[in-house]
């Protein structure tokens, strides 16, 4: 079986791990901070806040906006279900725009006219390691006097002419087993916004500015030592591991463009994508449901995933609820009906490349 994700660490990790260890300093301390610096310079902004998981960290950059009970955060119907979550837990209210399918992310039009007057912050999600039209989306919050939080749980070091995803207001990202940095569990919050950054500094640490000083009822929200220690060694090396993704995507894009009903994703202009996931589009031509395709690439040993299969308030959960505002959005409606994701990681060889080229086009000439 062709995985759909393969997460492997190498002996620098094992090192650094193993140092860690025998320090006995284990808890929050020099590695996050250095983790924290590293990847606030990689991304180009002031302050970068480690938390212990990648929905901590939306809720922790919700949480310092001050929201109020009715304030309303527009965010994408198409997301993990984090994102609402999130939104929830931090008390405000959720309200959605619907998405392109050129990038599965928000579209700015729509987002526009999803505004009302509870409105406080746009949370762009950056889906499948690309980022959101953040050039209109930053316009669009300027004009109307919004916060910004960039849900960038998928899109580490993704770019917009050059400006990376999570510099254009609160940024979130999530270091789950599976994404492209991972610490097995864990969350950044960036800011170029020096009072938010020591305000979320005090808030991830019970509330305390040094020890025994409270002066708010915090969290605990630390991410340890041992996390940092499996996250620094990536950051040595991830401009090739974002590379190695581009070729993959862009071998991938080549084998399947000529296969009827299969609509591979892009790179937008202007725009790194990382390519957390390759997300194709199985459409009606393909004379096949996208169901029975995702089945008959189990058949041929190639993983795949469905992410996600319905939109995010789709469930019993969330619906009835008044702080769920759900609307119609006919792309994403559409969209969640057809994605696939293949593989795309970087310890695919050729030979596998070509198997799932070639897997995917027979599935579908032989509908």
């Amino acid at each position: 079986m062709i995985p759909i994700t393969v997460v492997e660490f190498g002996e620098d990790t094992e090192r650094l791990v193993l140092e860690v260890l025998r320090s006995g300093n284990i808890a929050q301390g020099r590695l996050v901070k250095q983790f924290e610096d590293r990847f606030a310079a990689m991304l180009g902004v002031k302050h970068a806040i480690a938390v212990n998981n990648g929905t901590t960290s939306l809720v922790a950059a919700l949480q310092v906006l001050d929201l109020q009970p009715g304030d309303e955060v527009v965010t994408s119907p198409f997301t993990f279900v984090a994102t609402l979550n999130a939104i929830l837990e931090a008390g405000a209210t959720a309200r959605f725009a619907d998405i392109s399918d050129d990038d599965f992310n928000l579209s700015a039009e729509t987002l526009a006219s999803s505004i009302t007057d509870r409105t406080r912050v746009l949370m762009p999600v950056h889906l499948y390691g690309q980022i959101a039209d953040m050039d209109s989306i930053s316009a669009l919050a300027a004009d109307r006097g919004l916060a910004i939080v960039e849900d960038s749980a998928q899109s580490h070091g993704s770019t917009l002419n050059g400006r990376h995803a999570g510099s254009y207001g609160l940024g979130s990202f999530s270091f789950y087993a599976t994404k492209n940095i991972t610490t097995g569990e864990g969350g950044m919050i960036t800011t170029d916004d020096d009072v938010l950054a020591d305000r979320l500094r005090i808030l991830r640490n019970q509330g305390m500015r040094a020890r025994y000083q409270y002066e708010v009822a915090g969290h605990n929200w630390r991410l340890t030592d041992l996390q940092a220690a499996v996250g620094l060694p990536q950051l040595d090396t991830y401009d090739d591991v974002v590379a190695t993704r581009q070729r993959n995507a862009e071998y991938l894009r080549a084998g399947l463009a000529d296969v009827p009903g299969i609509v591979s994703p892009r790179q937008s202009p202007g725009r790194r994508h990382v390519w957390h996931q390759f997300t194709i589009r199985v459409t009606p031509d393909a004379g096949i449901s996208r169901d029975e395709f995702v089945a008959k690439l189990g058949e041929q040993g190639i993983g795949a995933g469905i992410y996600y299969p319905k939109l995010v308030f789709d469930y019993p959960t969330y619906r009835g609820r008044d702080d769920v505002i759900i609307g119609d959005f006919p792309v994403a409606e559409r969209v969640v009906q057809e994605v696939v994701s293949l593989p795309v990681h970087t310890h695919l060889t050729r030979d596998e490349l070509d198997r799932i080229v070639a897997g995917v086009s027979s599935i579908v000439h032989s509908a």
